[in-house]
């Protein structure tokens, strides 16, 4: 499953258009790839169909429910506007109240550990299928699934819930700075927590590069794992944060794009529609195969920079 470093000398250096490119050949020139996938597609598919179902109905009926209801005060969008009303501040705390309170959050998070772990096993077939493909090794794509289970899932599975509570860490920061945001009356202050805001999330965008990098470690090189693998795959990708930053964009813009789009079908609809949820579902699904397969590529190419500045040292050093 390692691809060793006279493979990795062969390939060519990447940029973010040429890893795209790489990443749109394996599964073009190998229909192989899709069969080998979609053996895991489905109960991620479903998953991913029941929680946006769910979360998109109470969302919709929440939001619904506070656009029906008049403001409590009338002229409240001067007394906004002169001061930071209290009315307001509770209003929203009850919306967030009564949306997790009513929604069922436990079920919540039930769906997102399953749906955590179906993407898991997807990611480890994409990426361990696209690598064996990449390196153009000649082993049917399937054996390192039959070899040792419980070794290829053990280490994805500590690192992803490293990523996972560094990716959540991330992002209770970022919608703490939109309520803030959403809640100031002060101009100045509104720009200055909406810049800590898009300084952020420029970071959230380039540590999930790292985080989904260090994951890749951990499926290619099985006795990396944890705090371990992201130590690896920030050490390697020094200097190389541009792309990996442009690889992540790109994808949670795809993701993000589609709920969004699927948001506001049901917004108009005036409640979710099976059919959006299904093919956002499908296409999300589509795009994170996408995304680790360029990931995979990504870590190769960091990889093969890292061996030729360490060379490069080398030589150096004896010269």
């Amino acid at each position: 499953m390692q691809m060793d470093d006279s493979r990795i000398a062969m390939k060519e250096k990447l940029e973010f258009v040429g890893i795209i490119k790489e990443a749109l050949k394996i599964p073009i020139k190998n229909p192989k790839f899709f069969f080998t996938i979609l053996l895991t597609f489905f109960p991620l598919f479903c998953s991913l169909c029941l929680h946006e179902t769910m979360f998109q109905r109470a969302l919709i009926e929440s939001l619904r429910s506070q656009a029906d209801d008049p403001p409590p005060h009338e002229g409240f969008v001067i007394i906004y506007r002169s001061s930071w009303p209290s009315p307001s501040l509770h209003a929203f705390r009850d919306w967030i109240g009564n949306f997790i309170s009513r929604k069922l959050l436990v079920q919540s998070f039930t769906f997102l550990a399953i749906i955590h772990l179906f993407d898991l096993l997807n990611t480890i077939i994409t990426v361990s299928t696209a690598s064996a493909i990449y390196a153009q090794e000649k082993e049917t794509l399937t054996k390192p699934f039959i070899e040792n289970k419980v070794a290829l899932f053990k280490g994805p599975l500590i690192t992803s819930i490293y990523a996972l509570l560094l990716n959540s860490l991330a992002l209770v920061g970022l919608f703490t700075l939109s309520i803030n945001i959403y809640l100031m009356w002060s101009i100045f202050s509104t720009l200055t927590y909406m810049l800590v805001f898009v300084a952020l999330f420029t970071k959230y965008i380039e540590w999930s590069a790292v985080w989904n990098t260090g994951i890749v470690i951990s499926i290619l090189e099985q006795n990396k794992h944890g705090d371990v693998a992201l130590g690896v795959s920030a050490y390697i990708s020094r200097g190389s944060r541009k792309r990996g930053f442009l690889i992540m964009l790109v994808f949670f813009a795809w993701s993000f794009g589609l709920r969004l789009s699927s948001l506001c079908v049901g917004w108009q609809k005036g409640n979710v529609v099976i059919e959006v949820i299904l093919a956002q579902a499908c296409l999300d699904c589509l795009g994170s195969v996408m995304k680790w397969v360029a990931f995979m590529i990504y870590f190769y190419d960091c990889k093969k920079r890292f061996i030729e500045k360490k060379f490069d040292g080398s030589a150096e050093g004896k010269a």
